[in-house]
């Protein structure tokens, strides 16, 4: 019978494995690639805009201080989409809890037929 190896930690086959876990260390963090890391493309990285952060706009109804009512059918159309949908606050730039007034204005405006629920438009003219 051949010997593996006298047991002792570090001989033999074990080498092998230790070889292995070395090369499966993770890499530094200053030798990583740029862009935000994460796998999602983030933002805050170098990946987009030139190397600078992102920097959201400021809210609408935060900067004018303007209520939001329901009766005021100009100032929501600004915040429908053409299709009749609410839009993002991603594309308006409004913050959370405006985004929920507006919503909330926008409904409302809708079921007492200030705002169109659906917008409708000829395929053919």
């Amino acid at each position: 019978m051949t010997d593996q190896g006298s047991g002792a930690p570090g001989e033999g086959a074990p080498a092998s494995a230790r070889q292995i876990r070395e090369d499966a260390r993770p890499t530094p963090p200053d030798s990583r690639p740029p862009g935000g890391g994460g796998g999602g493309g983030g933002r805050g990285g170098r990946s987009r805009r030139g190397g600078r952060g992102f920097r959201r706009r400021a809210c609408y109804f935060c900067e004018t201080r303007e209520p939001i009512d329901f009766k005021n059918a100009q100032l929501l159309r600004r915040f429908i989409a053409d299709s009749g949908r609410i839009e993002t606050r991603r594309k308006t730039s409004t913050c959370a809890r405006h985004q929920r007034e507006l919503a909330r204005a926008i409904k409302r405006a809708r079921y007492l037929a200030l705002l169109p629920y659906v917008v409708r438009r000829r395929l053919h003219a």
